[in-house]
């Protein structure tokens, strides 16, 4: 019900130059979004608590082959969770594995999952992802993970809570992790603070993994970089670590 609206926030997505292959997690939001009817206005949030402009320049086709890259050339896609923002990008990627976690699928398919905000009526025909269950496997603080690359320095966590099967990647470098966490929080300042976000359907879970995040880094060295945090940018290019 607040009339007041943030700042202009960032829709960022991420290519990963792996050995293995390219990786992408997320994949944006579609230029579409500018149409009248994208968003669907019988639904009370995209009537009243957002707007968004994506110029098709912008979406991340175009912006993959600026950086000298290729969607054709990509060879896994993650999702960190089926929001349009997320997934507006998908058409790019006919011929890429694109991985979802299952209990996410479940959740946003169909007129159920359009109620829950997800706009799966946008989502391409040939769109069947790999859907994915978690090994019981602990990384650092995070009960379940599901490791990416054979080389093992490309894993999924599960940080579940801003949607039911939201996910986080963790690129292992030299010195330090990098923290690709989707929509945990909308910026640093909010994970630090414990900040649950307004539209989490389980503020319970959402505030588990802020905590796990947090822990994550006091073991070891994080760079954390939230989809829509308008420093991501530039603590990405400064390798910017979390305070331990």
């Amino acid at each position: 019900m607040d009339r007041n609206w943030t700042d202009s926030m960032p829709i960022y997505a991420w290519l990963i130059e792996h050995p293995e292959g390219l990786i992408v997690v997320d994949t944006g939001e579609s230029a579409r979004v500018n149409e009248p009817g994208y968003l669907p206005r019988w639904h009370p949030y995209f009537r009243r608590g957002v707007r968004e402009s994506v110029e098709p320049g912008d979406e991340i086709g175009p912006q993959l082959t600026a950086l000298g890259s290729s969607a054709e050339d990509v060879r896994w896609v993650v999702l960190t969770h089926l929001h349009n923002d997320h997934t507006g990008g998908l058409a790019h990627f006919p011929h890429s594995e694109i991985l979802v976690c299952r209990v996410e699928f479940d959740n946003a398919k169909g007129f159920a999952g359009q109620t829950r905000g997800f706009l799966s009526q946008h989502w391409p025909e040939w769109f069947s992802p790999e859907l994915y269950d978690f090994d019981e496997r602990p990384f650092g603080p995070f009960p379940q993970s599901r490791p990416l690359t054979e080389a093992g320095d490309v894993t999924i966590v599960a940080t579940h809570g801003h949607s039911k099967g939201h996910v986080s990647v963790v690129v292992e470098e030299d010195e330090h992790a990098v923290f690709l966490a989707g929509d945990t929080s909308y910026t640093q300042a909010l994970m630090i603070d414990g900040a649950v976000d307004g539209v989490t359907p389980d503020v319970r879970r959402a505030s588990e993994s802020l905590g796990r995040i947090r822990e994550f880094a006091r073991q070891r060295s994080v760079v954390y970089l939230p989809s829509h945090d308008p420093q991501t940018a530039q603590r990405l290019d400064a390798r910017e670590t979390l305070p331990r």
